[in-house]
């Protein structure tokens, strides 16, 4: 259900550089308007990202147990820092006219819980959190050849190129599984220049923001894959 071409398959280790070509201000606000008035059905949700409107199902149940625990050891952890970030999720991340559902996002708690009239974070008629807004966001990868390209190439290409301080990728289909914590974004190459990869069964620890010294283990990811 998108609009994507065939590609060779990704790993995690290929180096990313954007797309030759990028959408101008015209296309940008035709697939904005486009993806406003789309009604789609229960268990389905759409995001525009690097020029496409992308589709995608809910999640497989390993998806959404791996969700809920980073969810909800982030929440205990910044509840313990007293800290101004707040973790929410189904939640659209706008930036100019990019929108993005994570499946994990920290974000300032005021901008969380604003109404659509009284903060500079919430995007354009209530529809999302203003990018600016997000301290760190989370994908859980689905199976697919198109569902890898998207977390692991075009949104950690997006995230980027949008200034999202820190992104964490968790991947059951690289290797036995992989956790990439992505931070240091250089907007201008839409690109981090700090990546730590580690296998399923090893920690990982978030280096900056207000998740800070959060461990991403296996309570969290599960044991190493069979493969």
């Amino acid at each position: 259900m998108t609009a994507l071409a065939q590609e060779a398959p990704v790993t995690m280790s290929e180096i990313t550089t954007p797309e030759d070509t990028t959408p101008g201000p015209e296309l940008d606000e035709v697939l904005w308007q486009a993806w406003k008035a789309m009604e789609l059905p229960e268990g389905f949700h759409a995001e525009i990202i690097e020029g496409f409107i992308e589709v995608s199902p809910t999640g497989r149940h390993s998806h959404s147990r791996i969700s809920f625990q980073l969810r909800r050891q982030l929440t205990q952890y910044l509840d313990k820092q007293s800290s101004a970030y707040a973790v929410t999720n189904d939640t659209n991340v706008v930036h100019g006219r990019q929108v993005w559902i994570p499946d994990t996002v920290i974000a300032l708690e005021d901008a969380i819980l604003a109404s659509a009239d009284d903060s500079e974070f919430v995007a354009e008629d209530g529809i999302g959190l203003d990018v600016r807004s997000v301290a760190l966001v989370a994908e859980v990868v689905s199976p697919g050849h198109d569902c890898k390209k998207r977390d692991r190439v075009r949104k950690r290409r997006a995230y980027a190129g949008a200034g999202i301080p820190v992104y964490v990728i968790i991947d059951d289909y690289d290797g036995r599984g992989t956790v990439t914590v992505l931070s240091s974004p250089s907007p201008d190459r839409a690109a981090y220049a700090e990546s730590h990869r580690v296998p399923y069964g090893k920690d990982v620890i978030i280096p900056e923001g207000p998740a800070k010294g959060f461990v991403i283990g296996e309570d969290i990811t599960g044991p190493p894959r069979n493969t």
